[in-house]
């Protein structure tokens, strides 16, 4: 065969890009590693400066390099891999650690002696099979001595920057820091460093820039910093200063099953910015969880005394995007914006030209995992935001309520040299994901980490322990989970209940662990092995959002836009039973609506992949075997595993959907019912409901669909129940072609509700809360209980109704006041009867708390006696009496 032709030139980019892999001390794998006639060498340089020449690479030394089949081992570890060939290399351990804190590249040579082709390597395999480390990380207190430790493997030196204070022109006294095992540096501090700060210098090979930097970071482990994270701080998160009194012996809401959960999605600054009864230097902050008398707590004291067990706060953590210096924020006037009309495009202009300088952003752009955000504090320069984050946590905790942190270990805001990136100027090449040249993959939005790296999962067990322990949190939900592996979640899973009240201060087993297992990107189909996907999750007791009952609810997806915003009705918004002007109701669309009907009942059982449904059709199938777009509906193997929702910080709102997606003639009185029916299906299904902060009010956002940097205005809730957003004007534009659309709408002021109709949707929410807490058929404990209690009664002679029963047993019954529970869903404008399979007909009353309902409808089946028919759009929950 005739050789390739290559010249220099050809071949000068395989030194910027990395695709070869040192997977282990003695492994290397690449895919021109099976050529059994060529030469293989490992170039290496400490300095850096390795070069291409005619001859081949320049600069530094040369380590040989033999071909050798590919080691099970490596093909297990890196399954994405598995099918490159393998190289053997025999080093010494000081010689790898030479080698590894410089430039590394391998190069092939033809029998001939030229240069076949050359690239750089990712070396994050070599990293883990030779360094990883289990010991503390970040300031680890001995009495009142603090022990510094970072682990820099590739470092050619580490020194500590040490200031006495947080000001930009103190200057710092520079320490050197040791060299310890498996490349992890370390200093031994004094008593009086404690309140101090500090910065790491790391001289580091980055092979983004083909030198050896000096990097002056952050610690990755930070638990305090100076505003805008400009300096890590050095404090004991046991001191008593930074608790607030009776921090320590602070009891948490009992939880017996995390089936008994419901969770309230809000994020911390909206909680508070429009609340006249919070001061106003703690609107925004966490201290406005303190203010127990403003309108927002008392919401959540009203919701937490309904049945509510979970605020979800979305990030927390250290951000990088808000500017932290009150000072330097700006935001428009919400006066001003409010007297603009309803349609307008000003209202998004004047957000748009503040975005820069608000201090609103949701927060998915992670800066330093384990030190609360500054902006939320009223002092974000040093501790004070931790004594703050703990108030907040103890006000909800004395309120009823448990506290989950929405967590974003998928992805950092920056990498490489970039100023905000802590982790990549460490240890460059390492805590990221890496795709087969070497650059950052970026499918999550931004810089994607790499958690099946040991040091990146450990950097976030240790994170989350730590916010378990220190302040007392809950719950975590993972952000694109699905881009973090089985294993992660699973070893995380096992460190939570390792946790005892009697060691660590909280009940590890009661901390509920759920996220996004959407299955996309890099990671998708186990690409990189078993991810923590919808799909995987079963078994673990790891819950996962449920994705075909809100689609099935709402209609269409979240990425529709133009047309299909109204076009795609589902259960709830009027699919078959209201067709809008783009629908017809046509067999196809009742046929539609019947195969979402099997969704959302699968959805109501628990979404258990072994749950026996009798579906539209009249067949039997088990949920994974009823379809849902080619995939399985049913992913579960207990309840506690599916997290049911309709609606979310992400996407437009139910209100705002019921808007596009209603009949443009449809009372606002009927689109009130279309949202409170589907509050009702989440409310009242098996597994843990999730509710987004406002929901229960019609919160509006005016139609915006991604509203993360749409500042206040956008965002706003209003807990005096007042208005609810709506006809705040045109959104930041997303999508052009929405735009007419969204002005015909936000115009109409047939589509404004009225004071009466949040106050409805308020107490329907709190009844279906109140009905749910009080009625433990509604949230069986475990898989068993609903397999053998819980039926559907398919009507497909009645479209748009559903219809469930939950039989207690008679030997062992886990209701005291009721054998029988019948929830019976009707989206249909008019009344429909009970299907004949409902059993004990005869005998069902609506359940005490509708006998006395804010919903009319309901309140007067209660004066009938034997109910035979559900109102139109409907919730009805029936019980037989013990």
């Amino acid at each position: 065969m005739p050789q390739e032709e290559h010249t220099v030139t050809d071949l000068e980019s395989n030194l910027r890009f990395a695709q070869a892999y040192w997977v282990a001390r003695d492994t290397l794998l690449w895919r021109r590693a099976a050529e059994p006639t060529w030469r293989y060498v490992l170039h290496h340089a400490r300095a850096g400066g390795l070069a291409l020449a005619p001859e081949g690479v320049v600069g530094g030394a040369t380590t040989p390099l033999a071909p050798k089949p590919t080691p099970a081992a490596a093909q297990a570890r890196f399954p994405h891999l598995a099918q490159l060939p393998a190289l053997h290399i025999d080093l010494a351990p000081e010689g790898l650690d030479a080698i590894l804190g410089g430039e590394v590249c391998v190069a092939a040579y033809r029998p001939d002696g030229s240069l076949a082709e050359a690239t750089a390597l990712q070396i994050a395999g070599v990293l883990d099979d030779c360094y990883a480390y289990d010991g503390p990380l970040g300031i680890d207190w001995q009495g009142e001595t603090p022990t510094l430790r970072v682990w820099a493997p590739t470092a050619q030196l580490v020194r500590l920057h040490l200031f006495a204070d947080q000001r930009p022109e103190t200057e710092a006294s520079t320490l050197p820091m040791r060299r310890g095992d498996r490349g992890v540096w370390e200093i031994a501090g004094e008593p009086r460093w404690k309140g101090m700060y500090y910065l790491y210098e790391v001289s580091v090979f980055v092979r983004g820039t083909g030198a050896v930097e000096l990097n002056l970071v952050t610690d990755p482990y930070s638990i305090s910093l100076s505003m805008n994270s400009r300096r890590s701080q050095i404090v004991d998160l046991a001191d008593a200063m930074h608790k607030p009194q009776g921090w320590n012996s602070m009891a948490k809401p009992p939880l017996a099953n995390f089936t008994d959960s419901t969770i309230y999605e809000l994020h911390v600054r909206d909680f508070s910015m429009c609340d006249p009864l919070v001061r106003p230097e703690y609107r925004g902050t966490y201290m406005a969880f303190t203010e127990g008398e403003s309108f927002g707590m008392r919401h959540l004291r009203a919701l937490a005394e309904a049945g509510l067990t979970h605020i979800h706060l979305l990030p927390v953590f250290d951000i990088a995007s808000i500017e932290e210096d009150a000072s330097k924020r700006a935001e428009p006037d919400p006066a001003y914006l409010a007297a603009l009309p309803p349609d307008a495009q000003d209202q998004a202009r004047l957000v748009v030209v503040h975005r820069e300088r608000s201090g609103f952003n949701w927060g998915y752009d992670p800066y330093h995992y384990t030190t609360p955000e500054g902006s939320y504090a009223t002092d974000p320069d040093g501790p004070r935001r931790i004594y703050e984050f703990r108030s907040m946590v103890q006000s909800l905790s004395e309120s009823g309520l448990r506290v989950v942190m929405d967590v974003v270990y998928n992805h950092t805001d920056a990498s490489g040299q970039h100023p905000k990136s802590v982790l990549d100027r460490i240890v460059p090449g390492y805590y990221h994901r890496l795709n087969k040249n070497g650059f950052v993959e970026r499918s999550t939005c931004c810089q994607n980490t790499a958690s099946e790296h040991a040091m990146m999962e450990k950097l976030i067990i240790d994170s989350v322990l730590t916010w378990a322990r220190q302040y007392k949190v809950d719950g975590f939900r993972f952000d694109l989970m699905g881009h973090h592996m089985k294993a992660n979640m699973v070893r995380l899973r096992a460190a939570l209940d390792a946790l005892t009240p009697e060691r660590d201060g909280v009940d590890g087993r009661r901390i509920y662990l759920y996220g996004e297992g959407w299955d996309f990107g890099e990671v998708a189909g186990n690409s990189l092995g078993l991810n923590a996907s919808q799909h995987n999750m079963g078994g673990t007791g790891i819950g996962s959002f449920n994705d075909r009952l809100r689609d099935a609810v709402r209609g269409g997806w979240p990425f529709d836009s133009g047309v299909d915003l109204i076009r795609a009705q589902g259960f709830a918004t009027g699919l078959y039973t209201a067709p809008n002007g783009h629908n017809s109701g046509s067999d196809e669309e009742r046929q539609r609506l019947l195969r979402y009907q099997d969704w959302i009942c699968l959805g109501m059982a628990g979404n258990l992949a072994r749950y026996p449904l009798a579906t539209h059709d009249g067949s039997t199938r088990l949920g994974a075997d009823v379809d849902y777009n080619g995939q399985p509906a049913g992913y579960t193997q207990a309840p506690h595993e599916q997290v049911i929702y309709v609606e979310a910080h992400d996407n437009q709102t139910l209100f705002d959907i019921i808007q596009y997606k209603a009949p443009g003639d449809l009372p606002m009185d009927e689109r009130v019912r279309m949202q409170n029916l589907a509050n009702a299906i989440v409310l009242l299904s098996q597994g843990v409901p999730f509710l987004h902060a406002g929901q229960d009010m019609l919160r509006s956002k005016s139609l915006d669909r991604n509203s993360y940097s749409s500042g206040d205005w956008f965002n706003r809730l209003d807990f005096t129940y007042t208005t609810n957003g709506w006809g705040g004007g045109i959104p930041p534009v997303e999508h052009p072609g929405d735009l007419i659309l969204q002005q015909r709408l936000l115009a109409d002021p047939a589509l404004r509700p009225a004071p009466e109709h949040i106050a409805f949707t308020v107490g329907f929410a709190r009844e279906l809360l109140r009905i749910r807490a009080s009625t433990p058929l509604l949230r069986l404990p475990d898989t068993a209980h609903i397999l053998r209690m819980v039926r559907f009664h398919p009507c497909p002679e009645m479209p748009g109704l559903i219809v469930m029963s939950i039989l207690d047993s008679a030997d062992a019954p886990l209701d005291p006041r009721f054998a029988l529970v019948v929830v019976a869903i009707n989206a249909a404008p008019g009344a429909l009867p009970l299907p004949p399979s409902t059993p004990q007909r005869g005998a069902l009353r609506p359940h005490p708390i509708q006998r006395g309902s804010v919903d009319l409808r309901l309140r007067a089946i209660a004066q009938q006696g034997v109910v035979e028919h559900i109102p139109g759009r409907s919730a009805a929950v029936l019980v037989v009496e013990r």
